[in-house]
């Protein structure tokens, strides 16, 4: 084998080891590009979903509902006791409807006006028993209606300041009483089974 045999085998080895190099330069680039584009697939579908396809499951701790202006409508959550809240947000920001779903599997719903205040609250308590309460504009209780699970219910009248002031309800004989209070003397009686339905009415002081 002469030299210029061995100089041409060189330079063949040479031009093979380069056109490896582009290969392999080449197929790094094209790696890189598909990693990329999966990437951006799965942020893509992470926060939007694919286009065209709707997911069967979508699971998360908490959900938050924004509007067009990107501002937090609402939450949709579990929270660290187990209760399951929704609360929808005005565009203040400030909440004006929570649901609730508690651990021991008491449930409520809450309407709450723009200073912060609970207006008015329906709540199914553990035991069964149902609750409504109506608050005036400074969140004082005015009213609250309740059925126990024995059947007794009582529709309660509160003043200005919360002090119980009337209320009305049916025990769970069917008995119905009503007790009214005014400036520190109270009255209390019992409306018999039997007692015609005007009698009841006649009974009331000032009547």
């Amino acid at each position: 084998m002469t030299e210029a045999d061995v100089l041409e085998r060189l330079e063949a080895v040479e031009r093979d080891n380069a056109r490896l190099r582009r290969l392999s330069i080449a197929l790094i680039v094209l790696v890189a590009v598909l990693a990329g584009l999966a990437v951006a697939i799965m942020v893509v579908s992470a926060r939007y979903g694919l286009p065209g396809t709707t997911a069967d499951i979508v699971a998360a701790r908490q959900l938050v509902i924004r509007d067009n202006a990107g501002l937090p409508r609402g939450l949709w959550g579990v929270d660290d006791s187990g209760a399951v809240r929704l609360l929808l947000q005005d565009e203040a920001g400030q909440p004006r409807i929570r649901l609730s779903l508690l651990a021991d599997g008491a449930s409520g719903v809450t309407l709450i006006d723009s200073a912060g205040h609970n207006r008015a609250v329906l709540a199914l308590l553990q035991d069964q028993s149902v609750t409504m309460a109506l608050a005036d504009g400074t969140g004082k209780t005015r009213s609250v209606f309740g059925l126990a699970p024995d059947g007794n219910s009582t529709l309660l009248f509160a003043d200005r300041t919360g002090v119980p002031r009337a209320s009305i309800g049916i025990d769970a004989r069917g008995v119905g009483n009503y007790s009214v209070s005014d400036r520190g003397r109270s009255q209390v009686e019992d409306v018999p089974e039997d007692a015609p339905a005007d009698s009841a009415t006649d009974s009331q002081p000032g009547q």
